[in-house]
C-alpha cells in the first residue's frame, strides 16, 4: 500500500488550525493506505504553533516543522516535500477552501488514470470578491502567455503528486519557487480534477494584493524571458518614433509644413515617451539581476526552529566513524 501525506502550510491560521485536523483525519483514518500529516507553521504569530503542538502530542501520525519566522507560503509548501517520505502527497492549505474530503477521489482519479499528478481546477470560487475573481482568471491567463510551459489554467497548489514528481523537486534549488509552475514544468502524466472552491472557514486571506502582485511577478520572472523581450521592443519602437519624427521635423522645416522650434508640446511629449521607455527598460533588468543576486547569495530557502514527531536521521559522517572504529578494533586484537 502507498503512504500518503497531506502536505498543510500555515501562517496565523489558529481558528481554522482545530477544524483543519479534525476534518483532514477524519478523511485519512477512512483510506486503506497508511496516512499522515505534515504541518508547516510558517512563523505564525498567534496560537498556531501551540495548537500544533498539543495535536501532534496526541496523534503520532502528524508531524510538524516550525519555521524560524516568516518565509512565505511558497517556501512553507517546500519545506514540506522536501521532508515528505510517503509515496504520494496531497498539498492543501489550512483554511478548508480547498476541502480535504476530495482527497478520496483524487486518489481513485490518480489510480486511474495512471497519473503524476492530479491537479485541482476551480469551477467557482466561493467568498471572493469580483475584483478577486477576475485579477486570478486574468493571471493565469497572462502567465500562459508569457511562460514558454503551458500551464493549467484557474488551479492553486491543491494537487495529488506521486514520488517521481517529488524527487525531482527535490533537484531544484532556486529560492522564488512558483510551486505549481514547476510542477507543471516537470512534465509526466498530469490529469485534471474539476472542484467547487468553498469560502474560508474563518480568519482572513493571507494573500492581500500587495502579496499577489508580488507573487504574480516573481511567478513571471521566474519563467519568462518575455518581459526582457517586451522591454527590448519598446526600446526599438522608441528608437523608429524618434527617427520617424527626426524626419517629419527636418522636412518640415525644409519645406515649412512644420513649426518645431515653436512646439514645446511635442518636445515634452517626446521626452517623457523615451524617458518611461528607459526607466521601464532599466526596472525590468533591475528585477532579473535582483532575481540573479538572491540566487547568488545561495541563501537557504527556510530555516526550521524545531520538528514534531519526525524520525531522527543517523548522520552518515558519525555512523562511518563507528565502523571505522570498529575494524580498528578488529585489526588490534
Amino acid at each position: 500500500m502507498k503512504k500518503i501525506a497531506v502536505i498543510v502550510p500555515c501562517y496565523n491560521e489558529e481558528e481554522v488550525i482545530v477544524e483543519s485536523y479534525r476534518r483532514t483525519k477524519q478523511v485519512i483514518s477512512l483510506l486503506e493506505n497508511p496516512a499522515e500529516i505534515i504541518y508547516i507553521n510558517d512563523g505564525s504569530k498567534d496560537r498556531t504553533r501551540a495548537l500544533l503542538d498539543e495535536i501532534a502530542d496526541s496523534d503520532p501520525s502528524v508531524k510538524v516543522l516550525h519555521f524560524s519566522r516568516n518565509f512565505g507560503h511558497q517556501p512553507a509548501v517546500t519545506a514540506g516535500v522536501n521532508h515528505c517520505d510517503a509515496d504520494l502527497a496531497v498539498i492543501i492549505d489550512a483554511d478548508m477552501q480547498d476541502p480535504p474530503e476530495l482527497i478520496p477521489e483524487m486518489l481513485t482519479l490518480r489510480d486511474r488514470e495512471d497519473a503524476n499528478v492530479v491537479y485541482c481546477v476551480r469551477k467557482s470560487r466561493e467568498g471572493e470578491g469580483v475584483f478577486k475573481k477576475f485579477s486570478a482568471k486574468m493571471f493565469y491567463r497572462i502567465m500562459n502567455y508569457m511562460s514558454e510551459v503551458e500551464f493549467p489554467l484557474d488551479t492553486g497548489d491543491f494537487r495529488l503528486i506521486d514520488r517521481k514528481v517529488m524527487d525531482e523537486f527535490d533537484r531544484f534549488k532556486e529560492r522564488g519557487k512558483y510551486i505549481r509552475g514547476l510542477i507543471s514544468w516537470v512534465g509526466f502524466k498530469q490529469v485534471p480534477f474539476y472542484y467547487e472552491r468553498e469560502a474560508r472557514l474563518a480568519g482572513t486571506t493571507k494573500y492581500p494584493l500587495s502579496k499577489m502582485l508580488k507573487f504574480a511577478s516573481n511567478a513571471m520572472l521566474y519563467f519568462s524571458k518575455k518581459p526582457l523581450k517586451l522591454a527590448a521592443g519598446l526600446g526599438f519602437l522608441a528608437v523608429i518614433i524618434g527617427l520617424l519624427l527626426a524626419v517629419w521635423f527636418t522636412l518640415g522645416k525644409i519645406y515649412g509644413f512644420s513649426n518645431a522650434e515653436t512646439g514645446w508640446t511635442s518636445i515634452i511629449t517626446i521626452v517623457t515617451f523615451f524617458g518611461g521607455v528607459q526607466l521601464l527598460t532599466v526596472g525590468v533588468l533591475g528585477q532579473y539581476i535582483g532575481i540573479l543576486f538572491d540566487e547568488v547569495k545561495a541563501r537557504p530557502e527556510y530555516i526550521i526552529d524545531e520538528k514534531k514527531n519526525f524520525r531522527k536521521k543517523k548522520e552518515k559522517g558519525k555512523e562511518a566513524n563507528h565502523v571505522s572504529a570498529r575494524n580498528v578494533e578488529k585489526v588490534e586484537k
